[in-house]
């Protein structure tokens, strides 16, 4: 269900809201729950099962950590729930990959031909910021399934980001705001993304697909083509980060921003502070921060670079242009800093 849809925009969001608001606040969260769970599986009821079992294990696995937080144990069960999340995230996107590349190498397994659940790199993300935040302390296990589940699923953010932390919504899960002026603050931010989901990459949308129709494009053409590329994704990922966070004003949330005008980026890097921003931070904090950083000798910055910008790609799909597009920035990034960076400052 897409949030530009006529079922999303005169059935479903109207049904929540006037449920959301008629019941008291201890309630809400079941409601945003049910749902958020709903919304999910709309589109293929089956993979909804594969949500509810994640949400469960993650739960499940928050309360151990915690109960047991530094111990050897907590350790373990960290690296379990590592397993377990990332064991589900790589079988249904990855494994078809796997085997095409295995099958390159002589061998004749059968694809598996697995379809890829909606979403599932964005909620495997925030249970594994959770589960990690309560191994190192961040934040206390969420003793409630119903406040959790609603934090996994939550369906504003739920297809398209931003990457919510548990960190940032744990206190709002508890108590948050509801007023007129935050509604109509959301609101304004939800049209405003709608406009630039509907009007402007939509619309560029059709012009990527009539340069991919035609069979000799001229120069001209393609200088447009990947203007309109550039352009259709940015106002198709900010517009659907606005509606989610617009969204979630409306229901008292206040989702962090995901997009900073990118496109004024003096640098690289700076690009990738404004592009985003949830998930570069995820990569930052869990990923990159955890092998040293910068704070190492340049070889083992290159290292650390190549290995967080490998994964990124990954992230954004299962094949190898998208690895091979993560390794590029990885290297620009590098260049940048030992080569370039001080004039670009």
């Amino acid at each position: 269900m897409l949030f530009s849809s006529i079922p999303f925009a005169f059935y479903f969001l109207p049904a929540v809201l006037v449920l959301y608001f008629a019941v008291p606040f201890r309630f809400k969260n079941a409601i945003l729950l049910a749902f958020s769970l709903f919304f999910y599986g709309w589109g293929e009821p089956v993979y909804l099962l594969l949500m509810m079992a994640s949400i469960v294990a993650g739960w499940i696995f928050g309360l151990l950590i915690g109960k047991h937080r530094g111990t050897p144990k907590a350790k373990l069960l960290l690296t379990l729930s590592l397993v377990t999340s990332l064991g589900l995230l790589g079988w249904f996107k990855y494994a078809d990959f796997a085997v095409e590349n295995l099958n390159a190498l002589g061998l004749q397994l059968t694809l598996p031909g697995i379809a890829l659940p909606i979403g599932i790199s964005f909620y495997t993300f925030q249970i594994l910021s959770y589960t990690i935040d309560v191994y190192r302390g961040n934040v206390e296990s969420q003793k409630n399934i119903v406040d959790f589940g609603a934090y996994v699923s939550m369906f504003p953010q739920l297809i398209a980001g931003p990457i919510v932390r548990y960190a940032d919504v744990a206190r709002q899960l508890k108590s948050r705001t509801h007023s007129v002026e935050k509604a109509s603050l959301g609101v304004r931010r939800f049209v405003i993304g709608l406009a630039k989901k509907v009007l402007i990459a939509n619309q560029l949308g059709q012009l990527v697909e009539l340069y991919r129709s035609t069979t000799q494009p001229s120069v001209l053409f393609v200088w447009m083509y990947a203007a309109a590329f550039a352009l259709q994704i940015y106002f198709d990922f900010s517009g659907y980060s606005d509606m989610a966070i617009g969204l979630g004003h409306i229901f008292g949330f206040d989702l962090l921003e995901n997009f900073n005008y990118p496109f004024i980026s003096r640098s690289i890097s700076e690009f990738w502070r404004r592009w985003h921003m949830s998930l570069g931070g995820w990569f930052r904090d869990y990923v990159y921060i955890p092998l040293g950083g910068n704070r190492v000798k340049p070889l083992r910055y290159v290292f650390n670079v190549l290995v967080v910008w490998a994964l990124t790609g990954l992230w954004h799909g299962a094949a190898w242009n998208f690895v091979l597009w993560g390794l590029l920035f990885a290297v620009l990034l590098t260049v940048e800093k030992f080569l370039v960076g001080k004039a670009m400052a």
